[in-house]
């Protein structure tokens, strides 16, 4: 079939071929498309004319040759090749350079709604065990003895042949200090912590509880109630189905008691953990890139500084309605709260968080954010005019700002990409890296060093810090109940949170604070009831009330020597009282109408 071409377009179409005309600007492309039949030359026709006649329907052959290319190729099946012009806003701004200044954002007052810090009384002496109780507290030890015995119970029912004694919350206190025992005498079995005569044998779990004790309370041990448990599971597959039934009363406490005792710093960062375990529910997560690969995956909160745990999420998995913001869009929203932590706070994520609508949304909350972003992703810069390359000088950057948004392209040993709504472009920072000269030899130099990219390198590694601390004493081990795994990282959180607690009551009181092993080592001695050298302590001669000053003058005995009463001021009240439990330490009221002693030890 013969084919008529016209001889300017066919001129224009070698130039665009040999890339002669890649620098201009491309002509405004026809309404028409290229079929395989006989095509006329469209130049001919005057535009008034073109717009006047109706567009005729291809021929049917034509039709699905023109889909099946479409289907192949995309929706552009014309023979002229199309060229890719830069989308309008970032990804047709140049980038601009160090040489370039740059005017940062306005940047928002800090308004915490507490002051940041600690949040607990610090007139008496607070025990490792007393700041372990604030996440763990009488109440919440209480509910879980309730269902374990209701469990127990169930179990002995359906044939399960051991021993049981209904648990009080002193057992389950012995039994959390003998998981804190675990991590710091690890041994290859648990059975070798009761083992007697042998090499590996040690003394203090047999002084604490029976073997079999320990092992009927671990298989029974639960955080639901039994009987709920029951009428949640026959709501599976309905909107109104909880999976995480069988621990929500002790997630919803240790998650108040984070948020309640502490207020984080400006400083926050946000990123996952995993919790290992191969256990197959809907719970275990899959992560190629993570040192813990299967396991349950915590998103978290934490204060930069000190690592501690201010919220967390536990996912579920993919979630029935799908959200338009997407899943990393909504944890970041779900985790930070203006009406608990206030406004002005910087937050600090990976690649897997940052969007620009994300940091907008943030910044319009007044909350600053900075982030890695993925190049290429929806609403970032691509490589523009001035981009860097390949071969571009280690400590070279570039930066492009639209409104609030700042993103930055660092060369180090590969490109950094970052962005933020907090920082300028660059405040005169350099770095130090090792650097081969002209005879090939390492030598020190200064480079450059991008604001973004120097706070996001410090602020970041908030989570980190925190699973760094958790790694060191960690209760957890194998089990085939997802939620006895969450149980054990809740004692992680617990303890962790409580030693940094620690070591913000010995600042303000400026002392030498504890290392994190002597804190783990009293914490389990006073939970298990012994003493450092693994004595048990009597309780009947131990806990005996005791003036607080021993010796006192006659005409100051009214106001010398008085503390406040901690168990008023746990109940909102204030009273002085001259009295102390000698072992506890705790200022308590022992008077007729008010025995404070009596309902602190029971």
């Amino acid at each position: 079939m013969r084919r008529y071409f016209n001889v300017e377009l066919a001129s224009e179409q070698f130039f665009w071929l040999d890339g002669s005309g890649l620098d201009a600007e491309p002509e405004p492309e026809t309404d028409c498309e290229w079929s395989d039949d006989e095509v006329t030359d469209s130049s001919v026709i005057s535009e008034e004319e073109s717009e006047e006649q109706e567009p005729q329907t291809p021929p049917r052959c034509a039709t699905r040759r023109s889909a099946k290319r479409k289907r192949r190729w995309g929706t552009d099946c014309s023979r002229t090749p199309r060229v890719q012009t830069a989308e309008p806003g970032l990804r047709s701004k140049p980038w601009r350079t160090e040489q370039d200044w740059d005017t940062g954002p306005t940047e928002s007052k800090f308004q915490p709604l507490r002051i940041p810090g600690l949040q607990v009384h610090t007139l008496y002496p607070l025990t490792a065990k007393d700041l372990f109780s604030l996440y763990f507290s009488a109440d919440t030890v209480k509910t879980i003895c309730t269902h374990t015995n209701k469990n127990a119970a169930i179990n002995k029912e359906r044939g399960k042949k051991y021993k049981w004694i209904d648990i009080e919350p002193e057992d389950l206190y012995k039994f959390f200090g003998l998981l804190f025992f675990t991590t710091l005498v690890q041994l290859p079995n648990l059975q070798d912590y009761w083992k007697q005569n042998h090499v590996l044998s040690v003394s203090i779990p047999s002084k604490v509880m029976t073997r079999e004790r320990f092992r009927t309370i671990l298989w029974n041990i639960h955080l639901s109630d039994p009987e709920a448990d029951v009428v949640n599971d026959s709501k599976k597959g309905t909107p109104s189905y909880d999976k995480l039934f069988k621990v929500r009363p002790l997630y919803d406490d240790i998650l108040n008691a984070c948020q309640a005792y502490f207020h984080p710093r400006r400083e926050l960062a946000v990123d996952e953990r995993m919790v290992a375990t191969k256990t197959k529910t809907c719970k275990s997560q899959y992560m190629t890139d993570r040192p813990t690969q299967r396991g349950i995956k915590f998103f978290v909160l934490t204060e930069s500084c000190s690592g501690y745990t201010v919220n967390f999420q536990i996912y579920t998995g993919k979630a029935a309605t799908v959200s338009e913001n997407g899943l990393a869009y909504d944890v970041v929203m779900n985790l930070i709260s203006p009406s608990s932590l206030g406004t002005g706070y910087h937050l600090y994520m990976n690649i897997f968080y940052t969007s620009p609508k994300l940091f907008l949304d943030l910044a319009s909350m007044k909350f600053g954010a900075c982030g890695t972003y993925r190049e290429g992703g929806k609403e970032c810069p691509g490589d523009g005019k001035n981009a860097l390359t390949k071969k571009s000088r280690r400590g070279s950057f570039r930066w492009i700002r639209e409104g609030p948004l700042l993103f930055v392209k660092w060369m180090d040993t590969h490109e950094v990409s970052v962005c933020s709504t907090i920082h300028s472009a660059y405040s005169g920072e350099t770095v130090t890296r090792k650097m081969k000269d002209r005879d090939g030899c390492l030598t020190e130099r200064d480079i450059p060093y991008p604001t973004p990219i120097s706070a996001y390198n410090k602020y970041m590694s908030g989570v980190d810090l925190s699973d760094q601390l958790i790694q060191y004493y960690s209760t957890l081990r194998k089990s085939a109940c997802w939620y006895k795994t969450i149980l054990l990282h809740f004692l992680d959180i617990a303890s962790t949170n409580a030693f940094i607690l620690h070591r913000e009551i010995s600042s303000i009181k400026k002392v030498q604070p504890m290392t994190h092993k002597d804190f783990m080592v009293e914490l389990l001695c006073q939970l298990c009831g012994v003493d450092n050298s693994g004595v048990p302590q009597s309780r009947k001669t131990s806990h005996v009330p005791v003036p607080i000053a021993s010796t006192i003058d006659p005409s100051q005995k009214a106001t010398k020597g008085r503390l406040k009463c901690k168990h008023c001021l746990e109940n909102n009240k204030r009273s002085d009282t001259p009295w102390k439990c000698e072992a506890c330490d705790v200022a308590l009221c022992l008077v007729v109408d008010r025995n404070c002693f009596r309902e602190w030890h029971t």
